[in-house]
C-alpha cells in the first residue's frame, strides 16, 4: 500500500493555468529513505533535490520521464483522474536504493513544480540485475 500527497504550490499552479498535463513534461525522481514529505514546504524540484537518490547504478538523477499520460473524468467516482505508465529502472553492477518515496514534478514550469509525492509502507532497494518499478501512478482531482 501506497499513499500520495499533492503539493500545495502544484494546487495553485493547476489553478492559475499554468500546468498542462495534456502537453507538459512530467518526470519522477526516487527519494533517500529518510525522505518525509512535506506539501507545504516542498513546492519545486530544488526544495526535494538533497534528498533525491544519487546518480549511480542505472538510476539517473531528473532523468526518467514520465510516459503514457491518460486524462480522464469519471462522473462515476466524481473525479479526474490522470494516470502515467509504471517507470522503470534497472539496477546496473549495483543497487538502487533504499528509497520509500518518489516526486513527480512538472518539468516545463519555469520552477520545476512538485506535483506530488509517493511513499510506500517500507523502503525497497533493487539489487543488481533486477527492475524496480513504480507501479499504478494516478492522481485524483
Amino acid at each position: 500500500m501506497s499513499t500520495a500527497l499533492l503539493s500545495n504550490h502544484f494546487r495553485y499552479m493547476l489553478a492559475t493555468k499554468k500546468i498542462d498535463f495534456e502537453n507538459d513534461v512530467f518526470k519522477i525522481i526516487l527519494m533517500s529513505s529518510s525522505f518525509e514529505f512535506d506539501p507545504d514546504d516542498h513546492a519545486t524540484l530544488s526544495d526535494v533535490t538533497a534528498s533525491q537518490l544519487s546518480t549511480g547504478y542505472g538510476y539517473t538523477q531528473n532523468n526518467k520521464e514520465l510516459a503514457g499520460v491518460s486524462v480522464t473524468e469519471s462522473d462515476a467516482l466524481d473525479k479526474c483522474i490522470i494516470m502515467w505508465a509504471d517507470p522503470t529502472w534497472t539496477a546496473d553492477s549495483g543497487d538502487i536504493g533504499p528509497t520509500i518515496a518518489a516526486i513527480i514534478y512538472d518539468d516545463t514550469t519555469s520552477d520545476k513544480t512538485v506535483v506530488g509525492c509517493i511513499t510506500g509502507d517500507a523502503s525497497v532497494t533493487a539489487e543488481a540485475g533486477k527492475n524496480m518499478s513504480v507501479k499504478n501512478i494516478a492522481i485524483w482531482l
